[in-house]
């Protein structure tokens, strides 16, 4: 059976970290759907700047609705929107067959309001009544400004999936103003069974900045025995920080407070792992998908990886093993020095830095495609 499929005997969801219009429009995600079990999308700033700038997909999309509005954001806006709409459109089905629990797309608020409350809390709400999909998540960062906007959007009912998430003791926060925001949806006689929602844990990015980390200890290190306890944490820590994130999840989902939330109808908020694609080749290919698969999981693949793992993954229940040996490798971790907080802060600082220049650099595609567009109209009228 294809692997893939397979995932869901284990109760995990196999979601592409992959948007493009050529995708939607050609069959090809229909076909993920109904050949390799996909369950669910997610999108960023930097997957848009390289669908729209790396193809001719957009141009026509960007022509029309340059046509209707000025603010190159609003251009942007108006063209992710129409993927987002049709791309969860075809999810729909995945959506109506789970009863809620898969088929969403997700469609991020603007980078640049990763540090302010209000400003997402506006931006979200906004998108959520614009896309008006059931299964759409808006996509909120882990960064503390973040908390509360996550726990406020959530008691209104719009499924959140909380992106950039490197820490466990933040992931931790998160999982609780969950839990907030369903009490307080809850006395105000919502739904819970129909709102959804994902914690994004963050991966590979850990691994590609600790083993940085390790190669300038290791190179200075001259004693054999810390040398090698120094080579044997490379490729180790993110898996391991992953594990410790899930048995949070297990902890905090497990609560007296949580279960009177479920009698209710209320579901888990799902650890869903992302920046799943190997950054190493030292590492296997689907390294970051074989090492994390359990319950109540999503793992977010990139096109490369999902098709890697389509191929030759192994399907085996991971993620609940070697927790021992996961306590070992964060203990070992501060032995040598390395903090996993400022880790973890950096990487949080950086991730938000990457979303916002990918955005920028969106901004300035679409700039010179409409300049391009409205040069082509001036002569066409001349």
């Amino acid at each position: 059976m294809n692997p893939l499929v397979q995932l869901r005997e284990m109760g995990q969801s196999p979601w592409y970290d992959y948007i493009r219009r050529g995708l939607i429009t050609s069959g090809e995600l229909e076909a993920l759907i109904e050949n390799d079990g996909l369950m669910g999308m997610t999108s960023n700033p930097s997957i848009f700047e390289k669908a729209i700038a790396g193809s001719a997909d957009y141009d026509e999309a960007i022509a029309e609705v340059a046509s209707q509005v000025t603010s190159v954001k609003q251009i942007y806006e108006g063209v992710a929107i129409q993927d987002i709409q049709d791309a969860a459109d075809l999810m729909r089905p995945v959506y109506d067959a789970s009863d809620g629990r898969d088929g969403y797309v997700s469609l991020e608020v603007s980078p640049d309001l990763a540090f302010d409350t209000q400003g997402t809390i506006d931006e979200a709400v906004r998108l959520w009544k614009t896309v008006s999909r059931d299964n759409v998540m808006i996509k909120v960062p882990g960064t503390p400004e973040g908390l509360p906007a996550i726990e406020e959007l959530l008691s209104q009912g719009i499924n959140i999936n909380v992106t950039l998430l490197f820490s466990v003791l933040m992931y931790e926060q998160v999982a609780w103003s969950y839990i907030r925001g369903l009490k307080r949806l809850a006395a105000h006689g919502g739904n819970l069974h129909r709102v959804a929602s994902v914690a994004s844990f963050f991966v590979s990015r850990i691994d590609s900045l600790i083993d940085k980390k390790l190669d300038e200890k290791i190179a200075k290190e001259s004693r054999p025995a810390q040398r090698a306890m120094l080579e044997s944490l490379m490729g180790k820590v993110a898996i391991a920080n992953a594990k410790l994130a899930y048995q949070i999840f297990q902890e905090v989902f497990a609560s007296a407070e949580f279960q009177l939330l479920k009698v209710e109808g209320a579901r888990v908020q799902r650890v869903l792992w992302a920046s799943t694609g190997t950054k190493n080749p030292k590492y296997p290919d689907t390294y970051y998908v074989d090492n994390l698969i359990g319950p109540d999981t999503v793992n977010t693949m990139p096109e490369a990886t999902f098709m890697a793992f389509r191929d030759h993954g192994t399907v085996k229940n991971t993620i609940q093993e070697g927790l021992a040996e996961a306590k070992v490798t964060m203990q070992q971790l501060a032995e040598a020095g390395i903090s996993m907080e400022e880790v973890t802060d950096t990487l949080l600082k950086d991730g938000a830095k990457l979303f916002l220049d990918a955005f920028d650099q969106l901004m300035g595609v679409i700039n010179g495609k409409r300049a391009k567009i409205l040069a082509k109209n001036v002569d066409r009228v001349t």
